[in-house]
């Protein structure tokens, strides 16, 4: 895997989930960081070349619900696969993200296991 984005409102958030892509020996050579939606549409305007998203659901200026939509405008699922990571569950939110073409999800906490579940489909 080339370039992965990730999108979360909190930097701490962003730098456990590239740690945890480490542990989960996931390879990736350029981690782009964004911290909502908006800078997310930036960050995948500059690299369009980004292979990968993880989004938060929940962030200001644009949540993921509406990123996801965004992305979805001009990329299929199979093109770039967004995985949300949130504290939602199985909640609503999720339900709506995945409706609205969200590859899938990973549930805060998580673990190297589980992050490697969501991505291994995508990341070969």
């Amino acid at each position: 895997m080339n370039k992965v984005l990730i999108v979360d409102d909190s930097s701490t958030m962003r730098k456990i989930i590239m740690r945890v892509l480490r542990q989960a020996e996931i390879a990736v050579d350029n981690v782009i960081e964004a911290g909502n939606g908006v800078e997310g549409l930036a960050a995948l305007g500059a690299n369009p070349d980004i292979g990968l998203i993880l989004s938060d659901v929940n962030m200001p200026e644009m949540n993921g619900i509406d990123f996801v939509k965004a992305i979805r405008s001009s990329h299929t699922k199979e093109q770039l696969p967004v995985i949300m990571v949130t504290t939602e569950g199985g909640g609503a939110m999720v339900n709506t993200a995945m409706e609205l073409g969200a590859n899938g999800y990973v549930c805060k906490p998580f673990t190297p296991d589980s992050i490697r579940s969501a991505l291994e489909p995508y990341v070969g």
